[in-house]
């Protein structure tokens, strides 16, 4: 199933709930959540209290992007905050199958992200445990990147490996997409896209997700 989960990380703060209200009529089907610490990426956003707030507001999916050192100090935070899937990387815990069994007991969905360097093998002992994989189509950070395009071949080869062990796991893309190249990278085997700029910095944010919506049932 293609999924569309809009990025919060560009939105406008002042007007978060109008702007999640358009893109629930839009149909998006997750709200992406990127929480960065300056540590792990060079930037800062928020933490689970806003999160905690804006779950009263929206039933949609929270889909909870940890780009953090140590991430596994905080699940049960971002859990009791609303979470449904959290996100961790795999560049920043030594301890990989053990945060993700945090996660699954939690009773939530898990997640991990590759960095564009990162190779796929670094998670294959990971993959029968986890629900998605986020592959970075940029450096993490910041928002409004180009996408890289030889990412190709790592999503191409993901998705030919969870096919080929019959593993039920959704490949997420972050970075970079826009209605341009979203058919392109759906072509690559994603099957769900973050996009931010290419939502809440469109001239009218309620039309630019229904055409993400649109563009991915043809």
């Amino acid at each position: 199933m293609i999924k569309i989960a809009p990025s919060i990380l560009s939105a406008d703060f002042s007007n978060l709930y109008e702007q999640i209200k358009y893109i629930e009529k839009g149909g998006a089907d997750l709200i992406h959540l990127d929480i960065m610490d300056g540590v792990f990426v060079p930037n800062i956003t928020f933490g689970a209290p806003v999160i905690k707030s804006i779950r009263k507001v929206t039933d949609l999916p929270f889909d909870v992007h940890l780009m953090i050192d140590k991430p596994e100090r905080y699940i049960d935070d971002f859990v009791a905050a609303g979470a449904d899937i959290i996100t961790v990387h795999q560049e920043s815990t030594i301890h990989l199958h053990r945060t993700v069994q945090m996660i699954k007991n939690s009773g939530i969905k898990a997640a991990v992200a590759l960095n564009p360097a990162t190779p796929l093998e670094s998670i294959y002992h990971v993959l029968p445990d986890i629900d998605m994989v986020l592959i970075m189509t940029v450096n993490p950070g910041f928002g409004g990147q180009k996408l890289i395009n030889n990412m190709e071949r790592k999503v191409r080869n993901l998705r030919d490996i969870i096919n080929r062990e019959g593993l039920d796991i959704d490949i997420q893309v972050d970075g970079g997409i826009k209605l341009d190249n979203i058919n392109r990278v759906m072509d690559w085997g994603a099957n769900v896209f973050v996009a931010g700029s290419a939502v809440f910095k469109a001239d009218n944010i309620l039309e630019a997700v229904k055409e993400f919506k649109h563009i991915c049932k043809e």
